[in-house]
């Protein structure tokens, strides 16, 4: 199952977007942030997080501080601003979705990806057995877990410690950060096997869009224990903003494009209205932003909402993308 003219409008909508917002670029963009500033917009951000709850299905993020909250800003002239707690390390979760499929657009190409995973958003939570079985075991895009688990199959790699190793390797060589895999995140996370996540890579094998569904689900588990600091989350940020190969920006707009109408789950189209960029979320309390010609924003609180996106760093990107005029849409 491929993707036609008509599945492909929104990202063309979200290109001619993009140039738009490059061209009209306001003086209230990131390039206008400093340090005060940040501070308070943390200091409102932390008084947010009584509104979450930590994860309890991977025992040690359900032993994370709520009260944990660091930001990075960085902008494409390279200006970086922090705030909060910035020397904690923390696993990226589903925020390394959007870089699975850029890493894969890159080195394989539009015509295989998609023909793996699709690009429709849905209104149904990230690992929705009944979307699958709706779609006929077909994995609608890449940010549910059952395009992530497609998509981690066709990493290259013969094993998920390989499969793994390589995608790492390649986002710190091109987005200049330090990744690294969090071993006891890792061990947690395989201690309480994920029953759901293992029959939708199952379904996916049945329906024949992946071959070996336990290197699949293994390979996925590991590159979602892939940590980061907060600087390095804005640095892959960066890439998707002024990505470094030739002829890479038309799969960063692609990734982008998904985002925006997937970033978020099923809360997906309700953020598009009230922060207007692409965002990622991870259960880690991980929240990326992309402002497309201007920069990237990074957060990392751990309490999240009922979707599964972290509040504190909701907040922030509402409060700065109103506050900054940085929607896309401005």
């Amino acid at each position: 199952m491929g993707h036609n003219l008509t599945t492909l409008l929104p990202i063309a909508t979200f290109l001619f977007i993009e140039i738009k917002s490059i061209m009209n670029k306001a003086k209230t963009g990131l390039e206008a942030i400093n340090q005060k500033q940040l501070e308070t917009w943390v200091l409102l951000a932390k008084n947010r997080i009584n509104f979450g709850r930590l994860p309890q299905y991977i025992p040690i993020l359900s032993e994370a501080n709520p009260g944990w909250l660091a930001v990075s800003i960085q902008t494409v002239s390279g200006q970086i601003c922090t705030g909060g707690n910035v020397d904690l390390k923390f696993p990226l979760m589903s925020a390394i979705k959007p870089f699975v499929l850029f890493n894969l657009l890159c080195e394989l190409g539009e015509d295989a990806v998609f023909k793996t995973v699709g690009i429709e958003p849905t209104e149904k939570p990230y690992n929705s057995l009944i979307q699958l079985e709706e779609d006929k075991g077909w994995p609608r895009n890449p940010t549910l877990n059952s395009g992530a688990i497609a998509l981690a199959s066709i990493l290259p790699g013969s094993s998920a410690i390989e499969k793994c190793e390589q995608l790492r390797l390649w986002l710190n060589k091109q987005a200049n950060c330090q990744l690294s895999l969090d071993e006891l995140m890792l061990t947690s996370v395989k201690s309480l096997p994920n029953q759901r996540n293992r029959t939708i890579a199952s379904i996916l094998a049945e329906s024949g869009y992946i071959k070996n569904w336990e290197i699949a689900l293994d390979t996925y588990e590991r590159i979602c224990c892939l940590s980061a600091n907060i600087v390095d989350l804005a640095n892959l940020g960066i890439l998707l903003v002024k990505p470094p190969g030739p002829g890479w920006q038309e799969y960063a707009l692609i990734v982008k494009a998904l985002m925006s109408t997937c970033g978020l789950y099923e809360a997906s189209a309700r953020y598009a209205v009230k922060i207007g960029i692409p965002c990622k979320s991870g259960v880690s309390g991980v929240m990326l932003g992309v402002v497309p010609g201007e920069g990237a924003i990074a957060c990392y609180s751990p309490p999240l909402d009922k979707e599964g996106n972290s509040v504190g760093g909701l907040f922030l990107l509402e409060l700065m993308s109103r506050e900054l005029k940085l929607s896309v849409f401005n």
